[in-house]
């Protein structure tokens, strides 16, 4: 498969993971848009949000959990940070897999983008 998520969670390519066990990965992001900028992926290909199932709920609900728990661990928690999630290219997902941005460590402002 030559989706660039599935290459770095086999470790095809070089990345910095920040958290892996056997359903999720984390790693920070190539091109940063904020001091902490980590992607949350699901091990398992799925292309994005319009391809979860009913079946994806636990899945979907630990990636918010790994979030949190990045959050904390990059002592990020208490300031605040922002989680997005994009559906295609409209949206700006520019990767085909499933990826939970952890953006923190400046000031957001709303609306985004």
């Amino acid at each position: 498969m030559s989706c660039i998520f599935c290459r770095i969670i086999r470790g095809e390519v070089p990345s910095q993971i920040v958290y892996r066990d056997d359903q999720v990965v984390a790693f920070r992001d190539i091109n940063p848009q904020a001091p902490v900028h980590i992607l949350v992926v699901p091990v398992r290909h799925i292309a994005g949000v319009a391809d979860l199932t009913p079946a994806d709920v636990e899945l979907a609900g630990r990636l918010l959990l790994v979030a949190r728990q990045l959050a904390e661990q990059e002592g990020v928690r208490d300031r605040g940070y922002r989680l997005v999630l994009n559906q295609g290219p409209d949206a700006g997902q520019s990767v085909d897999h499933l990826h939970l941005h952890l953006l923190a460590g400046r000031r957001f402002h709303w609306p985004p983008g």
